[in-house]
């Protein structure tokens, strides 16, 4: 990974000066008003991962861009299958994002949601276990948690038959979760999309041809077209595009 890559503005009011992390920030902002943004890495030809995982398309700048949107939001929302697969662990920010959380009244770590359909989840796992902040996983009335979930997260049940994402969303600003930020996988993408809940997308474009194969960065079954106007293009010297779209 290359460090120190610069970023800078090309839409609108273009710029050839580099964005330092106090301008991406304002760029990004946190909103007056309930939000769930949506974080995603693509290829050019669309791959939502490379050889399987989506860190062989994320370089540093894309990183960078990550870690400000997790030092951003409330509350950080995983699918159960990424979490897994990905290896997610604590999620856990350093002490200049922490201090800027605590200058702006916040947590000093967002707090981790992990969507479970199956509740196929391990509680020793380190994003459960080794968590700074309690974790809550969404989930409905028709599964069993395994033994020691409940020791290490709060399991909220949103449905029957399975997760009420509307019904999962508005338990989260109860509880004070308003700003949220999802990192996939792509059939919680899906979901969120059918549901009309997708606020913002914050979508990073590699400039690589991953070829056939990896799927898309949403999933599931099909849905009306939705609008989301472009709010913003950013793009770092290594040819990684940076897009921002996002509800009026």
């Amino acid at each position: 990974m290359t460090v120190g890559i610069p970023i800078r503005r090309l839409w609108p009011e273009p710029s050839d000066l580099p964005l330092d992390d106090a301008t991406l920030t304002a760029l990004y902002g946190r909103a007056d008003q309930p939000r769930l943004r949506v974080n995603f890495v693509a290829s050019l030809d669309g791959a939502v991962t490379v050889d399987g995982y989506s860190a062989g398309l994320s370089g540093e700048p894309d990183k960078r861009v990550f870690s400000l949107l997790r030092m951003l939001c409330d509350a950080l929302v995983v699918a159960a299958g990424t979490l897994r697969h990905e290896g997610y662990r604590a999620v856990r920010l350093d002490e200049r994002r922490r201090a800027w959380r605590r200058e702006h009244g916040l947590a000093e770590y967002p707090t981790l949601v992990v969507v479970s359909g199956s509740l196929d989840l391990d509680p020793a796992q380190a994003a459960f276990a080794d968590a700074p902040v309690r974790p809550v996983v969404l989930t409905h009335a028709g599964v069993d948690p395994p033994p020691g979930l409940a020791d290490v997260a709060d399991v909220l049940r949103c449905g029957t038959d399975r997760v009420d994402l509307a019904a999962g969303l508005d338990e989260l600003h109860r509880r004070g979760l308003t700003q949220l930020l999802c990192e996939g996988g792509p059939h919680l993408l899906g979901a969120l999309t059918a549901a009309d809940l997708v606020d913002e997308l914050c979508l990073t474009v590699a400039p690589l041809l991953a070829g056939p194969g990896p799927g898309r960065i949403t999933a599931g079954d099909a849905t009306p077209p939705r609008q989301l106007p472009l709010r913003h293009v950013l793009a770092a010297d290594d040819g990684v595009l940076l897009l921002r779209h996002a509800r009026g």
